[in-house]
């Protein structure tokens, strides 16, 4: 069951937004009374993920953004502060795995799938949280996403690992400049979550790799929603600069 927070007119704009754990959260946010502004790559699932969010009870802006163009990522943002007249938190789900995931070693690596991974995981959070710093009110709240391949070693993952370690690295650059502001930035660290995503990456693999966690399932987006919102929300403010590992016993 989950905890109920108050997110009463509160704005939350969130990237990788139509599907997902970004449409997990947009949802549960919006049956909080916020108001969400959704960025994606996939103009096809914005309309069905506005009709979502709608019907939860919030009212939403969407998008089309690539976050690794730095001008579709501050048109948007002044957008969602033209519309809602605010900016109170953010989301960064976006990203990419790339072509040589799980396929190739590092001496086996392409300069275009490295560029192409890096310019989304890893640039295009950072473009999300300067944009979103700049526009943020204070005591407002960021989690930017990276994974388990954020704290460990993946092998034949090498663009992937290297950007989510980036992203751990850039949270919590931004936790110790924006503190004074009372602004948080949070980082996740999912597992195997059940998304379009995983699916994609585990059929590469192969199922015999997947599970070496102790809790043998995969996440559900709505489980990484509910630890998403309590990091933006008020009962959080303690909570700053911290990478958040949610993995089902994978990193124990």
């Amino acid at each position: 069951m989950s905890v109920k927070y108050d997110f009463t007119r509160k704005v939350i704009a969130i990237t990788g937004g139509a599907s997902g754990i970004g449409l997990a959260t947009a949802e549960l946010l919006a049956s909080s009374g916020a108001l969400i502004s959704v960025a994606d790559v996939h103009a096809e699932s914005l309309a069905a993920a506005a009709s979502k969010i709608e019907q939860a009870g919030g009212t939403v802006l969407t998008r089309v953004v690539n976050v690794a163009d730095s001008t579709q990522v501050n048109d948007w943002i002044a957008a969602t502060v033209d519309k809602f007249g605010k900016l109170d938190g953010a989301v960064n789900l976006a990203g990419m795995m790339g072509k040589d995931m799980n396929v190739h070693k590092i001496e086996d690596l392409e300069d275009d799938d490295w560029t192409a991974v890096i310019g989304v995981n890893l640039t295009g959070v950072m473009h999300c949280n300067r944009a979103q710093i700049r526009n943020m009110n204070p005591k407002g709240s960021i989690v930017n996403t990276a994974s388990v391949a954020g704290v460990m070693g993946l092998p034949m993952a090498a663009a992937y690992t290297a950007s989510k370690h980036g992203v751990v690295g850039l949270s919590r650059c931004a936790a110790k400049e924006t503190g004074d502001r009372g602004i948080r930035v949070n980082c996740l660290a999912p597992g195997l979550i059940d998304t379009p995503m995983s699916r994609k990456s585990s059929e590469v693999r192969g199922a015999k790799r997947d599970f070496s966690q102790s809790i043998k399932r995969f996440g559900q987006p709505e489980e990484v929603a509910e630890l998403i919102v309590f990091l933006l929300s008020d009962a959080s403010q303690y909570i700053s600069g911290t990478v958040q590992l949610i993995d089902g016993g994978w990193m124990c």
